[in-house]
C-alpha cells in the first residue's frame, strides 16, 4: 500500500499547505481518504491521475475535507472524460451535502449527464465495509460537521492505515490505532486547547496508548508548525505535502 500525501494542511492553508487529501495506491488503483477543496491542485502537482481514482472515503462533511469532490467530479466529466465508475463513501448525508455544494458553486451541474456511474455509499458508527480491494471500519469521533464525523481504519494488501479525521481526544482512537502500520492523527495545535481538535501535548500524553507502528501528525496550524522541533519521539512522523511512504 503506497501513500502519497496530496494535502495535510488545516482549513486555513497554514504553512502554505493544501487541505486534507491522502492518496493510496492499492492493487494498481487509486483511493483517496478525504478530498479537501485543493485536492485537484495537489493531484495535478504530483502527477496523480484523477481518472485512476476508484474510491474516495470522506471522514466528515467540512469543506476542507470533502469540497474537492466538486472539482474532482467536474474534471472527470469535462477534462478526463471518465467512463469508469466512481464511488464516494462517507457519513450519512454525504450525497445531499455534495449536491448542495455543487449546485451552489456551479448551478445546474448536478443535472448534467456525467458520462460515468457515480455511486454514494453512506456509513454509520461502527460499520465495516468492503469497497473494491479495501476494507474499512469506522468509529465515531467528536467533531461537529452537521453530520457524524468518523475515524477510519483501512485494511488492504495485508497492511493497516488508520486516520483520526478531525476530532478532540476520544478513547475510540485507541482502538482505531491498535496494531496499525500507520496511524495518521490530527494535531491542530501545539499546547493550546481548541474545542473539537487536538494538540501535541494531548497526543504526547496518550502516545503510549496509541499502539501503532508509526504515528503521523497532520492538520497542523501555524503555532504547531512553529514548534515541530519539540516532537522528539522516534515513532512520530510529521506530515508534509508530497511525502510518499510505503505503509
Amino acid at each position: 500500500m503506497k501513500l502519497t500525501i496530496v494535502g495535510c494542511g488545516d482549513a486555513f492553508g497554514s504553512g502554505g499547505r493544501l487541505q486534507t487529501c491522502y492518496h493510496l495506491e492499492i492493487a494498481g488503483r487509486g483511493v483517496l481518504i478525504d478530498c479537501g477543496a485543493s485536492a485537484l491542485i495537489g493531484l495535478n502537482r504530483l502527477v496523480l491521475a484523477p481518472n485512476d481514482i476508484d474510491t474516495v472515503f470522506i471522514t466528515h462533511l467540512h469543506g476542507d475535507h470533502f469540497a474537492g469532490l466538486v472539482w474532482l467530479i467536474m474534471h472527470a466529466q469535462h477534462v478526463g472524460r471518465r467512463t469508469a465508475p466512481l464511488t464516494i463513501v462517507g457519513p450519512s448525508g454525504i450525497e445531499d451535502r455534495y449536491m448542495a455544494a455543487a449546485e451552489a458553486l456551479f448551478p445546474g451541474s448536478t443535472e448534467m449527464d456525467l458520462g460515468f456511474a457515480l455511486q454514494f455509499v453512506a456509513y454509520d458508527a461502527d460499520d465495516s465495509l468492503t469497497i473494491g480491494p479495501a476494507s474499512v471500519s469506522v468509529r465515531e469521533v467528536s467533531h461537529p460537521s452537521g453530520a457524524p464525523s468518523y475515524a477510519l481504519r483501512l485494511e488492504a494488501e495485508g497492511r493497516v492505515l488508520a486516520f483520526s479525521g478531525d476530532t478532540e481526544w476520544v478513547d475510540a482512537l485507541v482502538d482505531v490505532a491498535a496494531g496499525a502500520d500507520l496511524f495518521i492523527i490530527e494535531c491542530y495545535g501545539f499546547d493550546a486547547d481548541v474545542r473539537y481538535h487536538m494538540n501535541w501535548r494531548i497526543i504526547e500524553r496518550n502516545l503510549d496508548r496509541l499502539v501503532a507502528q508509526r504515528v503521523m501528525l497532520t492538520h497542523m496550524n501555524s503555532h504547531m508548525l512553529a514548534n515541530r522541533a519539540a516532537v522528539q519521539s522516534p515513532r512520530v512522523l510529521l506530515a508534509e505535502d508530497g511525502l510518499v511512504l510505503d505503509v
